[in-house]
This record gives C-alpha cells, structure tokens and sequence, in this order.
C-alpha cells in the first residue's frame, strides 16, 4: 500500500460539496471577492463604491459634468485556519471502498461547518450597530414574530434590499414560530430549499434558519448577504503513513475569513425565551 495514490483533489471536492451542504451561515455571505486564497494569512483586496449623487435633470438644458465615483479600500484577510486528522486501516483500500472515504468526509465536514457558522454568526453579531440591537423577552409565538416585524422595520429604515433578507434563530425561537400561521413552513416541498441548510420557512420577509451557533444561543441574527463576504478554501488534504501503526492518517486544512461591510444591514435580537 501507497499513500501516494491518494487523489487530494477529489477527496478535496468531496469535503467542499459536504461542507457547502452544512454551512447555514453562507446565505448571510457573499463571495464575491474569494480571490486566490492559499494560506492563513492571505489577504483580500475589496473596493467598496460609494454613493453615487442623483440630481433633478432639465430638458434642453447641460447636465452637470460627471462625477467621479469615490471608493473605499477594505481588507479582507483570511485569519481562520481549522484543521482535521483520521486514521484509516489503508487509503488504497478505502479510495475503493467510496462510501466510506465519504462518509468520513461527511463527518469532517459537519464539524467544520459548525465551527465556520459560529465564526460567521460571530462576525456578524459583533458588526451590528448598537442601534440595530434589540432585548426581547418571549412568551409565546406572537413575541416572536413581533421580533421578526422590528427586526424588519429597522432594516426597512436603513434602506436594506427586500429581496435576500435573513434570519437565523435558536430552536426555541423556531418552535414559536411553528405555532403562529403567519409563518409559511416549506419543509421538503421544495426541492430547492432542501439545497439550503437549516432553512425552515420564511416569515415577516425574511427566510428564516434554525441553528445552534449564533452568540450565546439565544440570539437572533438578521442580515443580508449584500452587506457581509467571506472567502474560504480548502487549503489542503494529504494521506500520510503512521509510523506507528499499520495504518494511514488523512488530515486536511481549511482557512477563512469574513468581513461585514454594511454594519447597519445586521440586526439583532437577544432572546429571553421562557
């Protein structure tokens, strides 16, 4: 047996598809300035436009001359570095035996997406203006959803897009809203949400997801992925020979970072649920 038969691509593939199945918080993100991250370190150049300057227009008459469009340098840097180890009897004979190399994966996965979610949900919760943060005491599913309405009305004022806006709530929030009709449950009926961890409905506006990672486990966290980006990669996946076993180990890196960009786009709400 040959460790040198291990095809890190694909396993590589294999975690990133896992992985993009148990993330949750991605949906609060975009991506769009991921770049070539290689490293814990890198770093992510991000030019944000400013606001561009609307006028009353004239007929027959000049417009004013252009004006130039002002943009502020941000950084992004990749200051996340996770890693996991296992052992298998034989890579050969496990790259055979798919579903199992799978299965471990699998399992890498989901433990590195819960701790990317507690990262990002992290990230967001400390962006949010002191403004934008709401105590809420919950009694029964009309308090929550009257969280929903004034998590709604503050991104409303702060001029948010309608379209794409989150919510992300502790179990106990989600059982109240289950028994309030306002809330539409999609569950399995669609196809395409099933894609989308933790997705469970949408209410007040806003697609609404059950997690376990936001801050403290009882926060309510709003955003929209406009305002916030990460950038992530898989950095690296080896086999290796255990010099003290008859076995192999597979061990792998995954490097991130996040930045919000648009503090006054997240909301949040601490829960008192009784």
């Amino acid at each position: 047996m040959s460790v040198a038969s291990f095809i890190p691509t694909i396993w590589s593939a294999r975690l990133i598809h896992h992985l993009d199945k148990a993330l949750v918080a991605r949906a609060f993100f975009n991506q769009d300035y991921e770049g070539e991250i290689r490293d814990k370190g890198d770093t992510v150049k991000i030019n944000q436009i400013g606001n561009i300057t609307i006028f009353d227009y004239e007929r027959n008459e000049d417009m004013e001359p252009p004006h130039e469009l002002a943009t502020v340098a941000q950084e992004l840097i990749i200051d996340q570095a996770k890693a996991f180890n296992f052992q298998v009897d034989d890579v050969d004979a496990a790259q055979k035996n798919t579903p199992l190399m799978d299965r471990a994966m699998e399992r890498s996965a989901i433990q590195l997406a819960e701790v990317r979610d507690t990262f990002l949900f992290n990230t967001l919760n400390d962006a949010a203006p002191t403004d934008n943060r709401i105590d809420a005491t919950i009694t029964n599913p009309a308090d929550m959803y009257a969280v929903l309405v004034l998590i709604r009305q503050i991104m409303v004022k702060n001029n948010v897009p309608a379209q794409g806006r989150n919510v992300a709530l502790p179990p106990e929030g989600i059982s109240y809203l289950l028994q309030d009709d306002r809330f539409v449950a999609t569950g399995g009926t669609n196809a395409e949400e099933t894609l989308r961890s933790g997705h469970v409905g949408r209410a007040a506006g806003f697609d609404i997801f059950e997690v376990n990672t936001t801050p403290g486990g009882n926060t309510a966290i709003a955003g929209h992925s406009l305002a916030s980006t990460y950038a992530s990669q898989i950095a690296k996946t080896e086999a290796y020979r255990m010099e003290r076993r008859f076995a192999d180990g597979i061990k792998g890196l995954d490097v991130y970072g996040a930045k919000v960009l648009v503090p006054t786009a997240i909301v949040t709400a601490e829960l008192t649920i009784s």
